[in-house]
């Protein structure tokens, strides 16, 4: 007897469930302002994209080819599962004559990424930023690993 009152709770419950999801879905045939969901891809150029939304991991250049990376690695010691690799140098600054560290290559691995955001909020300079850039789908590994700095990219002048 015990278990025929359980079945019988569990079918009224599914019948319940289901008269709410018809009732939601019954709402929005009538009000169709409301519908969030977006069709992707064909929106693709007219597509809203959250403020919040993290897509990659993007070094900033302006347009002299300049950016803010002092190749510090607080970045990299930050990202809690090594997505990030700042493989460094040391130049010769023409204007003291002194030793000066720079970046050599900045590598990213998209595919280890988890978008947390540390690595971003870690950055004194704020030479890195999250891109609203979502798609990334490849048959291949290699094109997740990116070098950020442009070649022939260089420190921004006042960063320090």
């Amino acid at each position: 007897m015990r278990y025929l009152a359980m079945y019988i709770g569990t079918i009224l419950r599914a019948i319940n469930s289901l008269r709410k999801g018809m009732k939601l879905t019954g709402y929005y045939f009538s009000h169709h302002k409301e519908i969030v969901t977006q069709q992707y891809p064909e929106n693709r150029k007219e597509m809203f994209i959250g403020d919040r939304f993290r897509g990659e991991v993007v070094l900033t250049h302006d347009e002299n080819n300049e950016h803010k990376c002092t190749g510090c690695s607080a970045c990299e010691i930050a990202c809690p599962n090594g997505t990030i690799r700042i493989i460094s140098k040391f130049e010769i600054d023409p204007e003291t004559q002194k030793k000066k560290k720079a970046i050599d290559e900045f590598v990213y691995h998209l595919g280890m990424c988890t978008f947390c955001n540390l690595c971003i909020l870690s950055c004194p300079t704020d030479a890195i930023v999250m891109s609203k850039d979502f798609e990334h789908s490849t048959y291949d590994r290699k094109p997740l690993t990116k070098i950020l700095n442009k070649p022939g990219s260089k420190l921004m002048k006042g960063v320090e």
